[in-house]
């Protein structure tokens, strides 16, 4: 009999390992540390609360079969279970604060059919292998985030929320971009639930605390010729109002709209050669097809085309996708490991008042990094605002004074799943953990809504 790692509870490792016969399972501490871990140190406020959160085993299953015995074994023993993708979040999603089990489902990877506009997967299918299979049909997935190369779609639906094509896709919360899943209990006896229509937000973006997701049915979009810019401006408004106007350019196709202030471009050491010094900056991508309408918009707002690379050349060099969205904040901390971040959504307005207020406002305390994506049919600004960070105090300060100014924080300093982008409980989902997680065992400590009902 020994005791777990977090909760000090006598358990009989011996006859959880045996009857787990035949399921992989890893005891190595480093290993079991590693993948206790996701990207949560990009907060100086999550480091200080989950350093050290591990498990006291990793499973990995190989079939949906497994996931039920590991689910069984799991409430035979009251043992906490958390789900893992490739780890590549950013807010403590997958990191045990109770110990337990860690459930690895990155070798669940198969791709169960393709249809036109459609196709069905296991979680563990990394985005990138799924999209090069998909474009060999003439589709591709709508959106990915900026992890693409790693990043599990398992992952991505429990701990994402939008990302790369969310400009003309939206969000994966909105109708459409979700159609089914099927989800294991952690009931007595688990058992296998499909979810679909509006059913699948009964789990999506729930952090793996209500359902074990073992297979998923994901839209897909028309494969275009993407084609790769980098757009160079004098002035920040100009760059900020050209990438607002080009997400209204309906008859431009898009994958990506990114505007980065000076000095972000700096941090970027494959791309500043490219980038004029302290210039700020716009990472497109567009569809080929569009170059000649993409150089008149560009023109109209005083930019200059300082880098492109053709569609035929997409698999080559780097990529700008690697640049967006948290990857900026990734770069910015490889050269300043002290920078964090915000994430926030401005309110819809196309002369984008309060981003010009809040950049000219904090200057380069928040500096200032748009991602225009749509929602609810209009499209606007999602900032990734990289700080300097000094105190926790003044982070709080930075993120209600925006709250104050009407601006939406989705705060990426918070392990908890309604203190982040939700805000409020939301009673379907804790409705349905209440049905298939009785005994709160799945990635306990991340809803509030369990822990208050």
């Amino acid at each position: 009999m020994t005791a777990t790692a977090a909760t000090g509870r006598s358990l009989d490792w011996d006859a959880l390992t045996s009857a787990l016969s035949g399921i992989e399972i890893i005891r190595e501490p480093t290993q079991v540390a590693k993948l206790s871990q996701d990207y949560y140190s990009f907060s100086p406020v999550l480091q200080a609360q989950l350093t050290g959160k591990v498990a006291d085993l990793v499973v990995r299953p190989v079939n949906e079969a497994e996931v039920l015995r590991v689910a069984e074994i799991c409430v035979k023993f009251k043992l906490p279970l958390t789900v893992r993708g490739a780890g590549t979040g950013n807010y403590g999603q997958c990191v045990p604060l109770e110990g337990g089990v860690i459930l690895d489902l990155s070798r669940m990877q198969a791709v169960r059919w393709l249809k036109p506009g459609l196709a069905c997967v296991e979680p563990g299918v990394k985005l990138a292998a799924l999209d090069k299979q998909a474009r060999e049909t003439g589709w591709e997935i709508r959106m990915t985030p900026s992890t693409y190369r790693t990043a599990t779609i398992g992952g991505f639906i429990g701990g994402g929320s939008g990302g790369i094509g969310s400009i003309t896709y939206g969000q994966l919360r909105d109708r459409g971009n979700l159609h089914a899943v099927r989800v294991v209990t952690m009931e007595d006896q688990p058992r296998v639930i499909e979810l679909r229509g509006d059913d699948v937000q009964k789990v999506n973006h729930a952090y793996g605390t209500n359902g074990i997701i073992t297979e998923l049915e994901i839209p897909l979009g028309p494969a275009y010729p993407w084609a790769e810019y980098i757009v160079s401006f004098s002035d920040f408004m100009s760059a900020a109002r050209f990438g607002q106007a080009l997400g209204d350019s309906d008859g431009i196709i898009k994958k990506l709209i990114c505007i980065c202030a000076a000095p972000i471009p700096n941090y970027f050491a494959a791309l500043r050669s490219h980038i004029p010094e302290n210039s700020h900056c716009a990472l497109l991508v567009v569809s080929e097809s569009c170059r000649e309408p993409l150089t008149g918009l560009v023109r109209e707002y005083g930019g200059a085309f300082c880098y492109e690379k053709a569609a035929k050349d997409a698999s080559k060099g780097v990529t700008l996708v690697e640049y967006s969205w948290n990857h900026t904040t990734l770069h910015a901390r490889s050269v300043d490991p002290s920078l964090t971040y915000l994430q926030t959504l401005f309110p819809p307005d196309k002369q984008l008042k309060l981003v010009e207020q809040m950049y000219h406002h904090f200057g380069d305390e928040a500096m200032m990094h748009l991602e225009f994506i749509r929602v609810n049919g209009s499209v606007l600004p999602a900032a990734l605002q990289i700080i300097r960070y000094s105190t926790a105090e003044r982070l709080q300060e930075i993120i209600q004074y925006h709250e104050e100014q009407g601006a939406f924080i989705a705060n990426p300093h918070t392990y908890v799943l309604e203190d982040g982008g939700r805000k409020t409980i939301d009673p379907v989902q804790l409705k349905f953990k209440e049905m298939v997680d009785p005994y709160g065992l799945l990635n306990p400590g991340k809803m509030r809504a369990w822990l208050e009902r």
